[in-house]
Order: structure tokens, then C-alpha cells, then sequence
């Protein structure tokens, strides 16, 4: 499951909830490739609000499973791999006034 909050979900034609089936590949799925994906598949307009480089942009918090995912592996955030049932949550924290 993959979701969008905080605004964020605007980039998404405002659909909050995205229930995912990533195709096969010979290697696991990792929040990197997870980010291409969403980039090709479900991003419906600029993309400069939602990813920098080859991460997402400072702003966008990203839980997993409820977990801030600064917390899940010591060698960086990209390289977390997903796991069947995960949910993958990005919240923007910048909010116009």
C-alpha cells in the first residue's frame, strides 16, 4: 500500500490510498526503485514537488509501517527493501498559507 498526505496526495489526482503490486524483478524492491515506479506509474503532475534526484524531497516525510524510515536501515533510507504487506506512507510537511 502506498498513500499520500499533507497535500502531497494533490500530485496523485488527490487519490490518497494506492493499493500496489510491483512486477517481478530478479532483485527485491527497494524504497529507490519504489520511487521510479510511483514516478512512472502513479505521479500525475510535477514531479519537482515530489522528487529531487533520486530521492523525495526534503518535506516529504516517508513512514513504513509506521516508522520513520531514517530509522530502518543504518545505510540509508533508499536502500530499505520492501517487504509483501509493507505500507508506505508520504506526508508533506510544507503546507501553503
Amino acid at each position: 500500500e502506498v498513500e499520500f498526505g499533507g497535500g502531497a496526495e494533490l500530485l496523485f489526482d488527490g487519490v490518497k490510498k494506492h493499493q500496489v503490486t510491483l512486477p517481478g524483478q530478479e532483485e527485491p524492491w527497494d524504497i529507490r526503485n519504489l520511487l521510479i515506479w510511483i514516478k512512472k506509474n502513479l505521479l500525475k503532475e510535477r514531479p519537482e514537488l515530489f522528487i529531487q534526484g533520486d530521492s523525495v524531497r526534503p518535506g516529504i516525510l516517508v513512514l513504513i509501517n509506521d516508522a520513520d524510515w531514517e530509522l530502518l536501515v543504518s545505510t540509508g533510507e533508499l536502500d530499505y527493501q520492501l517487504q509483501d504487506q509493507d505500507s508506505v506512507l508520504f506526508i508533506s510537511t510544507l503546507h501553503g498559507g
